[in-house]
């Protein structure tokens, strides 16, 4: 009878059982998520649809990918130009080469967004005859406003030192530059000193951007912006049942770039067309400068991470690459304020002048470029080395490679045919004396040089 009947257990001790229990659940909970190398670990973490894609859903994603490429590649180049222009011919003789010369704009709006003053010289000598001379340039800018009063811009005559080049025939000379337009039309007032060469001719050029290129370009940022703020959206959609401590590094990452490519298409862009100002120029270059710069320390921190899935140490893991994309996003950034800073103190500014300054900044950029490029290739050949045969992770790091390789072929292409053989010369920054033909080039250039 007594055997039937199990033995009386105190509450009291049922109690400590239970969260005894509990405590070593816990603990193995915590020791498998501090585990760095555990191979259960990649199935616990948040699913990706990556695992459920077929070898035809792979080339399915890659062909859509590069149709949607394709289709803004057709709409740039059946889109319209980016630079107008407008010449102005002016016949000189010798009595009169070395007197100012008094150069009207057409009609502009804030569409122009920026404009341009060339110079092509025509010397009386023959073809044949190669010089390369340097004189004085002044220039005085006046802005004229709509109701035809005339304002001073600077309220001084710049002159600044120029090397006219000539072979068969001269190279064209940046005169002035205006980042952003205050005026309806203007008037640059040019003086030739101590140039002490027979000239035929002078041909003046206003170059400015194509007020069909601002409307494609506002509408495209427009589908952008709102295509990107829907993705993220669902993606945060998609995750919001999971505890970010189950998030892939990839999934992590996305929750970062995404905000920042929002910021990139620059939903304030509209804000340049109606406020004569330079700020929001500035603002848009801040913004792709920083997702570039993000999209750079995520190969690197995603090629690593990969293979640590236990705690990141921000001194070990993440310093020493924030220290070389950083150093990156510093020369790009400190580059394009210096140029738009002297550009608003005098229209005659170009990079060119301070000569020794850029070629500075230009080889410590192309010094940090390397370093980063090395370091990435370390950590792809290490990452493929470890994790190649291991379940789930092979898929991620084939996935993510291909597509890497695919934007940096893209992007090597792109830059091929926009700079030819020249692409580590002179063109670091952008500038008019490399034409743009269509809207994608112009765009490529602008993530390239941002």
């Amino acid at each position: 009878m007594d055997a039937e009947y199990p033995a009386f257990e105190p509450p009291l001790c049922s109690e400590l059982k239970h969260l005894c229990k509990r405590l070593q659940e816990a603990y193995r909970e915590l020791k498998e998520d501090l585990t760095p190398f555990r191979d259960d670990r990649y199935y616990r973490l948040a699913p990706m649809r990556l695992y459920t894609l077929s070898k035809h859903h792979f080339v399915l994603v890659f062909v859509v990918f590069f149709v949607c490429f394709g289709l803004t590649v057709f709409v740039g180049i059946r889109g319209p130009k980016v630079i107008q222009t407008s010449a102005a011919n002016i016949s000189l003789n010798n009595s009169k080469k070395l007197k100012p010369i008094q150069i009207f704009s057409k009609p502009l709006s804030t569409y122009n967004q920026q404009l341009w003053l060339t110079c092509v010289v025509e010397l009386d000598q023959s073809k044949e005859t190669s010089i390369q001379t340097t004189f004085t340039m002044t220039v005085k800018v006046d802005g004229v406003a709509q109701d035809g009063t005339t304002k001073f811009i600077h309220n001084k005559v710049h002159n600044r030192t120029r090397t006219l080049t000539c072979a068969e025939k001269c190279a064209e000379i940046i005169v002035a530059h205006l980042s952003y337009l205050n005026y309806t039309k203007y008037t640059v007032t040019v003086g030739f000193e101590h140039l002490k060469r027979p000239i035929k001719e002078m041909n003046f050029t206003w170059k400015t951007y194509d007020p069909a290129f601002s409307h494609l370009e506002i509408w495209f940022r427009f589908v952008f912006v709102v295509l990107t703020f829907i993705v993220t959206c669902l993606f945060a959609h998609s995750l919001r049942k999971f505890s970010m401590r189950d998030w892939g590094i990839e999934q992590k990452w996305m929750s970062i770039l995404l905000p920042l490519l929002l910021l990139y298409n620059d939903p304030f862009f509209p804000l340049s067309f109606l406020v004569n100002s330079w700020f929001p120029g500035m603002l848009d270059d801040l913004f792709q400068s920083v997702f570039l710069c993000a999209l750079l320390l995520f190969w690197l921190c995603v090629y690593h991470g990969i293979r640590v899935q236990g705690e990141r140490k921000c001194l070990t893991f993440y310093l020493p690459k924030f220290f070389i994309v950083g150093l990156l996003w510093l020369a790009s950034v400190t580059l394009g304020i210096w140029q738009t800073v002297n550009e608003l103190h005098d229209p005659m500014y170009q990079y060119r002048v301070d000569t020794g300054n850029f070629q500075g900044m230009k080889v410590f950029f192309m010094v940090v470029a390397a370093v980063y490029i090395l370091y990435l290739l370390f950590l792809i050949v290490r990452a493929c080395s470890e994790l190649g045969h291991m379940p789930y992770v092979d898929l991620r790091l084939k996935f993510l490679t291909a597509l890497t390789f695919a934007v940096l072929v893209i992007s090597i292409v792109i830059l091929y045919l926009r700079f030819g053989a020249q692409v580590l010369q002179d063109n670091f920054v952008a500038e008019l004396s490399t034409h743009y033909q269509n809207y994608i080039l112009f765009r490529e250039d602008v993530r390239h040089t941002a």
